[in-house]
C-alpha cells in the first residue's frame, strides 16, 4: 500500500513547490518554497485533511524563512506589550517560531489575525503558549530542552510517523487479540506499569515506582518474559506523580528511544519529579537509578497531547486523553484498538467530584469494553465527609496552630494538594482568619504552582477564570519561596508560620528536616492531606505511632498530628458512583492500584451491583482482553 504521504503528495500540483514532506508523528507535514502557496494555501490543505482524515500542515521551506533576529523583531514589535512575551525559541529544521507569553490572546489577536500577520510576514509558523504567572526558572529549561536541538527532533517525529503508517499490515483481523500485563500496581499501591500488547504494538501504560520501598520491590517487573524494551513502541503516561512516572528515565537509560505521550503539564511536571529525585538521591548520599542526562531525554521524546485530541500511536491504536481530575493535567487513557476491534480505558488515578483546583473525571466515551480502575479507596468501609466539611475542618485547623503561636507543617506531593491547600489558605487569608504570618512553600511546590497558572486551561471553572481575571490566588504575598538548608533553618527558629513542603510521605525532602527539628514542640501541628503508602512514617504517624525513625534519627513526635480528607483519589462511595455514570458500560472491569483487600473488595461489590465480569489481577498476571 502506498504510504499516506505520498498520497498526499500526489493530490497536490507540482507548481506548489513542495520541497519535502515529513511525519511528526501522527500529523503530516508538507514544506514549500511558494510564497503564493504558503500565504494562500488554506483552502488547499482542509480538502487534503478532510479526504485523508489527517492533521495536515504547511509551512515554508527554509529558503523563505527570514533570519531569527528579523522574526523576533518583528514580532516584538508587531505585538502589543500587554502580551508580556517572556521569550521567543526557534526551531529551525521544523520552521517553527515558539513565542511564550502570559497573556497569549494578545499574541493571537482579534480571529488569529496578529498571529497570521507573523505567518505571512516572517514565513515561520509560529506556536504560541501562555507562560506561566509565577516565574520559575526550571519551567522555562524544560520547556527550552523540547526545541534545543530542531534537527534531531524532526528526525524523532518522523521515525515516530513511519512506525504508525510505513507497518506493513498483513495481518488478517481474525489473528487480532489483546492482552494486558502486570508490571506493578496490581493487588498494591506503587509502581503503575502496565503493558498493552496486539499482535503489532507493545505500549506501556505508566512507568512508576514504590516511593515507600527501597528494595527491588520499588520498581516496575520488567523482568517478565513479554516486556523487552527494545520492541516497545510507546509509552503513555497518565500522570506526574511519581508512582506512575518515577522508572520512565530507566528505560531511555538502557536503550528505549521511542516517544511518551501524556498531556503537556503532565510533561512539565513529571520532568521536575524526576529531577528532584536524583537531587534527593544526592543529597542523601545515594546513588540514583538514573540521572539528568535521562530526564532530558524524556522530555525530548514526549509528544504532548491535549484532551479528546485523538491520535495514532502505533499501526493499531489511538489514543485520546480525558480529564481525570486527579492532578493537572491527568488523564483517563482509551486506547481504541483494531480500527474498534477492543476499546480499552485505564483510569489511571482520578477524582469523581469536582475540587477547588479541578473539573471531575470525564465519563463519557465512545466505546469501552474493558474498563481498568484504581481502587485505592476500594473498601466500603472507606468513606470521608463531604469535601466543604474537610475543607473547613483543615481551616480551623491551621487557625488553631497559628493561633496558639506554634508553627504548621503540612507534607504534600508537588502537585495536587499542594496547591489546593494553598487556596484554602489564601482564602483563610482573605477573610482575615489569619493575617500577618508567612506562609512557606518549600520544595518543587512553588515551581509546580508556576505550572498552574501556565495551563488554565486543564483547570477548574473557578479557578481558570480567576488566572485570566489577573486574580489568581497562587500570587499573594504571604506565599514565600524556600531555596535552601539555611533559609530553612531560619524558618525552623523564627515565629509562627504555615510551612507546605515536600514530600508527603515524610520519606525524604524538605518535610524530614522540618519535621526533624520541630516535632518536640506541642505547639507545633502538622497536618497529613495526601495518601500515606503503608509504613512510610507518615502513615505510622496518622496510625497514632509517635515514636518514629526519620532518615536513621529516631523521633518522639509531641507535635499535633491530624489528618483531613483531601484526598485526589476517589473513595468507595466516588468509584461505584462512577461505575454508574460510565457511558457506555463496560463488558470487563480490572481493579488495580489498591491494596490487595481494596482492588478484591471493588471488584467484588462492582459485581453485586453491576453484574458485569470483574477481576482483581495479581501481581505478574498477563490478561487476555479479547
Amino acid at each position: 500500500m502506498t504510504p499516506i504521504l505520498e498520497q498526499v503528495i500526489n493530490e497536490i500540483p507540482k507548481s506548489k513547490l513542495i520541497t519535502s514532506q515529513n511525519y511528526e508523528g501522527a500529523n503530516l507535514v508538507l514544506y514549500t518554497k511558494s510564497r503564493d502557496f504558503f500565504k494562500e494555501g488554506k483552502t488547499d490543505i482542509r480538502k487534503l485533511v478532510d479526504k485523508f482524515k489527517k492533521r495536515i500542515d504547511l509551512r515554508a521551506d527554509s529558503s523563505l524563512l527570514i533570519d531569527q533576529k528579523s522574526a523576533e523583531d518583528y514580532v516584538r514589535k508587531s505585538v502589543p506589550k500587554s502580551a508580556d512575551i517572556t521569550q521567543i525559541t526557534f526551531e529551525p529544521a521544523r520552521s517553527l517560531m515558539i513565542i511564550d507569553a502570559r497573556n497569549p490572546n494578545d499574541v493571537i489577536g482579534s480571529k488569529g489575525s496578529t498571529a497570521k500577520d507573523i505567518k505571512r510576514k516572517t514565513f515561520w509558523t509560529p506556536e504560541i503558549r501562555r507562560d506561566s504567572i509565577v516565574k520559575s526558572k526550571i519551567t522555562n529549561l524544560i520547556r527550552t530542552t523540547l526545541h534545543e536541538d530542531s534537527t534531531e527532533r524532526r528526525k524523532f517525529l518522523n521515525e515516530v510517523g513511519k512506525r504508525i503508517y510505513e507497518f506493513n499490515r498483513s495481518r488478517k483481523k481474525s489473528e487480532m487479540w489483546v492482552r494486558i500485563s502486570c508490571l506493578g500496581a496490581a493487588q498494591q499501591v506503587g509502581r503503575s506499569a502496565f503493558l498493552l500488547q496486539t499482535p503489532e504494538s507493545n505500549i506501556l501504560i505508566d512507568c512508576g515506582i514504590n516511593p515507600a520501598s527501597n528494595s527491588e520491590e520499588a520498581y516496575p517487573r520488567i523482568n517478565l518474559p513479554e516486556f523487552s524494551i527494545p520492541d516497545l513502541d510507546a509509552v503513555v503516561i497518565s500522570h506526574a506523580h511519581i508512582d506512575h512516572c518515577g522508572f520512565l528515565p530507566y528505560l531511555f537509560k538502557y536503550g528505549y528511544n521511542g516517544p511518551v505521550y501524556c498531556t503537556a503539564p503532565t510533561r512539565d511536571i513529571m520532568a521536575m519529579s524526576q529531577l528532584d529525585m536524583t537531587f534527593i538521591a544526592l543529597a542523601q548520599g545515594q546513588k540514583n537509578i538514573f540521572d539528568s542526562t535521562d530526564v532530558k531525554k524524556v522530555v525530548k521524546n514526549t509528544i504532548s497531547l491535549k484532551y479528546g485530541e485523538v491520535t495514532d500511536i502505533t499501526p493499531d491504536v489511538r489514543l485520546t486523553l480525558h480529564n481525570a481530575g486527579h492532578i493537572l493535567g491527568s488523564a483517563m487513557c482509551h486506547f481504541n484498538v483494531g480500527d474498534g476491534f477492543h476499546n480499552f480505558l485505564y483510569s489511571g488515578d482520578y477524582k469523581v467530584v469536582d475540587t477547588r483546583i479541578l473539573n471531575g473525571a470525564s465519563h463519557v466515551f465512545p466505546r469501552v469494553e474493558t474498563f481498568m480502575t484504581e481502587s485505592t479507596y476500594g473498601n466500603p468501609e472507606r468513606t470521608s465527609p463531604d469535601r466543604a466539611i474537610s475543607e473547613a475542618e483543615f481551616q480551623k485547623y491551621a487557625e488553631k496552630i497559628i493561633k496558639r503561636k506554634g508553627k504548621l507543617l503540612i507534607p504534600v506531593l508537588g502537585v495536587g494538594r499542594a496547591q489546593e491547600i494553598m487556596i484554602l489558605i489564601e482564602e483563610l487569608f482573605r477573610k482575615k482568619k489569619i493575617k500577618d504570618i508567612p506562609v512557606y512553600v518549600d520544595g518543587m511546590v512553588y515551581d509546580i504552582t508556576a505550572i498552574h497558572t501556565a495551563y488554565p486551561e486543564f483547570l477548574s471553572d473557578t479557578l481558570r477564570d480567576q488566572i485570566y481575571a489577573g486574580k489568581s490566588p497562587f500570587e499573594a504575598e504571604f506565599f514565600k519561596q524556600v531555596g535552601s538548608y539555611k533559609e530553612r533553618e531560619k524558618i525552623i527558629q523564627g515565629g509562627p508560620c504555615i510551612i507546605i513542603a515536600t514530600s508527603g510521605m515524610l520519606v525524604g525532602g524538605p518535610s524530614v528536616q522540618y519535621l526533624s527539628k520541630l516535632n518536640d514542640d506541642p505547639k507545633n501541628g502538622i497536618a497529613f492531606v495526601v495518601y500515606q503508602f503503608k509504613n512510610s512514617p507518615g502513615d505510622k504517624l496518622q496510625k497514632g505511632e509517635r515514636r518514629i525513625v526519620l532518615e536513621n534519627q529516631q523521633l518522639d513526635v509531641k507535635m499535633e498530628v491530624a489528618s483531613f480528607s483531601l484526598s485526589g483519589h476517589a473513595v468507595f462511595g466516588e468509584l461505584m458512583d462512577y461505575m454508574t455514570k460510565l457511558k457506555p458500560r463496560p463488558r470487563k472491569v480490572l481493579t488495580v492500584h489498591g491494596e490487595k483487600s481494596m482492588t478484591i473488595n471493588l471488584a467484588r461489590e462492582i459485581h453485586k451491583k453491576f453484574r458485569i465480569e470483574t477481576l482483581s489481577p495479581k501481581p505478574v498476571d498477563c490478561l487476555r482482553l479479547r
